[in-house]
């Protein structure tokens, strides 16, 4: 039978190996990106989102081995589920800006903005990702402390984030967005950051 921590440490390593493919993805458009002219912007906050990430990957080593004892296979599972769903939505996201996807923010000036696949409901997919991922991961791996402070240091970090991001973009591309919410289907179109209210 599966326990919990065998698929926290399995569901671990698989993120684990998909952030290096996601990195090598990323440093490949990123030449393409810069050879065809592209502008990068909100540099400052590029580290410590990479030390975050980092972070996050070890307190969830971590923490289960400093606090070991049993974790909840009806919080392990279901937590493991959406981390499985956001990977399926960051790759979505890829898929569909293809080359102009990067984990730093490149723009191309002119650029005529995406607007298919999952950004026909939300202006940032790839952040909604991010924010589940953040959170599910160190549930399921019975590393609750952790998805509390990578949660609260990942909002600040997605709020400069985002803000770097929409100056960059333009008003081409805010105005090809208006009316559609930052993070949730269906949500208010929110004016800073990661609230969804008007």
């Amino acid at each position: 039978m599966l326990t919990s921590h065998l698929l926290g440490c399995g569901l671990l390593a698989a993120v684990s190996a998909e952030r290096l493919v996601e990195l090598w993805v990323s440093r490949r458009h990123g030449r393409i990106l810069r050879a065809r002219g592209a502008v990068e912007a909100g540099r400052g906050h590029y580290p410590p989102m990479i030390a975050l990430h980092t972070g996050l990957l070890l307190a969830c080593a971590i923490e289960p081995w400093l606090f070991p004892g049993a974790w909840p296979r009806a919080v392990a599972v279901p937590a493991a589920a959406l981390v499985l769903l956001s990977q399926a939505l960051r790759w979505w996201v890829v898929a569909t800006l293809g080359v102009r996807w990067s984990t730093r923010v490149l723009v191309l000036p002119g650029a005529t903005p995406v607007k298919g696949g999952p950004y026909r409901w939300v202006r940032h997919p790839n952040y909604l990702a991010v924010v589940v991922e953040v959170a599910a991961l160190p549930l399921a791996c019975g590393a609750w402390r952790t998805a509390i402070c990578a949660s609260l240091l990942d909002a600040a970090l997605l709020r400069a984030r985002i803000r770097a991001e929409e100056r960059a973009l333009g008003s081409l591309w805010a105005e090809a967005f208006r009316g559609v919410p930052r993070l949730l289907p269906g949500g208010a179109v929110g004016r800073e950051g990661l609230r969804d209210r008007s």
